[in-house]
């Protein structure tokens, strides 16, 4: 009787559940974490301080509480300090943006006054894009019709537009372009090789004006007929298309 007795004591005993103070220990702290991230993500100072008290009280239930009071008040200084550090980078970034749109258009302004001086309204624009700067160019005050040898008269134009590329520091992408009549010579068998010739040597011919001109900075593209700025139904409308386009990117974006 007495051996039976003691077992049925045995089986009566509880099981271990020490273990479940460091699992409550982490679940607090897996809250903590997701408070963390939350306060990270947001920018109003009021949640901020809402969310740094709801942090403060997670980190500091009961006494066997993993990380103490001045613990969690450190961790809410670090978020805020990041919460300041992202709102005065976004501030730089839109001040550095606003900065470049007025150097650009005051490049624009400078290009106009050019354009209406020598009276190249028919073959010469600037504009404004979203990517930044762009000077377009009428094929026809470059190149003599199915070629990419620079006219002589081009040569002064690609001389001004040196002298403005040497005081920036964005980068360049000098484009050909044609219209949608195919071509089928000897030197261009199709489009694609006329206006990727035309672009490379009108940004050689340029770089070669200024040997202050970084030439990393520039690259050229042949676009083909596939990039049209109007239909190929008329021969004005194709001669809009066939032209090159000196673009100024942008090193900020538009805000």
């Amino acid at each position: 009787m007495s051996k039976r007795n003691h077992q049925s004591e045995h089986h009566e005993e509880h099981a271990d559940e020490t273990w479940l103070i460091p699992y409550a220990d982490l679940l607090t702290l897996l809250l903590a974490l997701f408070i963390v991230l939350f306060a990270t993500a947001q920018v109003d100072q009021k949640k901020l301080e809402q969310v740094a008290e709801s942090f403060s009280v997670a980190f500091n239930q009961g006494s066997n509480s993993i990380f103490d009071s001045s613990r969690s008040t450190s961790q809410v200084a670090q978020i805020q300090q990041m919460q300041t550090s992202s709102v005065l980078s976004s501030a730089d970034k839109i001040a550095a943006s606003q900065q470049e749109t007025a150097q650009l258009v005051e490049i624009k302004k400078a290009l106009d006054g050019y354009i209406k001086e020598k009276n190249l309204t028919e073959s010469l624009e600037a504009l404004i894009v979203e990517e930044g700067l762009m000077i377009r160019i009428r094929d026809s005050a470059l190149y003599p019709s199915g070629s990419a040898e620079l006219l002589p008269e081009s040569r002064m134009l690609a001389a001004e537009i040196a002298k403005i590329l040497r005081a920036l520091s964005q980068n360049i992408v000098i484009s050909g372009h044609t219209d949608s009549v195919p071509i089928n010579t000897y030197e261009f068998p199709t489009n694609w090789d006329l206006s990727a010739k035309r672009a490379l040597n009108f940004m050689k011919f340029i770089l070669a004006q200024d040997k202050q001109l970084q030439p990393q900075r520039f690259s050229a593209v042949g676009r083909g007929e596939y990039r049209p700025i109007a239909a190929n139904d008329t021969e004005a409308n194709r001669a809009k298309n066939r032209r090159v386009e000196v673009l100024i990117l942008r090193n900020h974006a538009q805000q």
